[in-house]
């Protein structure tokens, strides 16, 4: 049994729901905890009643020192604040779970990820955490840091001190921007392979986790867990008309075999999500193209209406 936690709020909720199904078809035994950053979170997973996730109300958890923070910090910047304390919530309710992998609500698993636990135990490390790996031309390692916030592994015993100083470090500073050699809740685990040398685990094989920063480096086959960062799903009417990829540049094989995949399983989620929601919030206004393509269609469908009606008086 795998135990990973996410967090979103309401408007992230297809990208969780895409998560899960792709847990679904790819991982055997599992739980996918959901630290729900708005009580509707709560609310609308609840009614999906989705096997194998189980749910944390922050409303419910939240500690002194992040309360102290919440209101000096955006929305995004509160939700890196929380990222190590949704282990901590993990562990704290469950005494059973011995480890936990927090994974980024917009990540994707092509495949079953026991490739990665199998090298994370072979290290004998308490600690995983992933490289961003960066394409040359897209390299922000001195802003962004080495390695990504994306998938990182804590085993109760001996991973807690890690675990612990990120959370301080993060109740300390956490925003949106370069200072000072930090960056939100990222550029700290620079430090973690010389600092915690004992415990934690780089995970050798870069292959396996991908991103738009190195869409050009690696064929998307080798990949295990895709990251889907800065995509905005674009909803019209409740209805799905596309994604908006975000600024890297992507090659067309990457769009045809990976976002078009993710895609229906996004379309999937919203239909799921259209039985217990009445209305679902766009991530992303329509690009230009998106909504001349729009108006088109509405004005094709306007002029076969026009032309039915006048057939059917006359």
């Amino acid at each position: 049994m795998e135990h990973f936690v996410t967090l979103f709020d309401t408007l992230f909720i297809p990208q969780g729901v895409a998560l899960y199904l792709s847990m679904e078809r790819h991982i055997t035994t599992y739980t996918l905890w959901v630290l729900c950053i708005d009580d509707n979170v709560h609310e609308v997973l609840t009614k999906l009643a989705l096997p194998n996730i189980r749910l944390l109300k922050l409303s419910q958890l939240e500690t002194p020192e992040l309360l102290a923070v919440k209101s000096a910090r955006s929305k995004g910047e509160y939700c890196w604040t929380l990222t190590p304390f949704s282990i901590r919530f993990v562990f704290e309710t469950d005494h059973a779970v011995s480890r936990v992998t927090y994974i980024d609500a917009d990540m994707w698993f092509r495949k079953n990820p026991a490739p990665i636990f199998r090298e994370f135990d072979e290290s004998g490390k308490q600690v995983l955490i992933t490289d961003h790996a960066y394409a040359p031309e897209h390299d922000q390692s001195a802003t962004s840091g080495q390695f990504c916030v994306q998938f990182i592994t804590f085993k109760r015993v001996g991973g807690e001190c890690v675990r612990k100083w990120w959370e301080e470090r993060c109740i300390e500073w956490c925003f949106d921007r370069f200072e000072d050699g930090k960056f939100g809740d990222q550029k700290y685990l620079d430090e973690w392979p010389v600092r915690f040398d004992d415990s934690v685990h780089v995970l050798k094989d870069k292959e396996l986790l991908q991103a738009p920063w190195n869409a050009t480096r690696f064929p998307f086959a080798t990949s295990i867990v895709w990251h889907f960062h800065s995509a905005r799903v674009i909803v019209r009417n409740n209805h799905f008309h596309g994604l908006w990829t975000g600024s890297y540049p992507l090659p067309p094989v990457m769009r045809k075999n990976v976002y078009r995949s993710y895609c229906c399983d996004l379309v999937e989620g919203l239909i799921l999500l259209t039985n217990v929601v009445d209305k679902i919030i766009s991530q992303q206004k329509p690009s230009i193209i998106v909504r001349c393509g729009l108006f088109i269609r509405g004005m094709w469908r306007l002029m076969w209406r026009i032309k039915f009606g006048t057939f059917i008086r006359y």
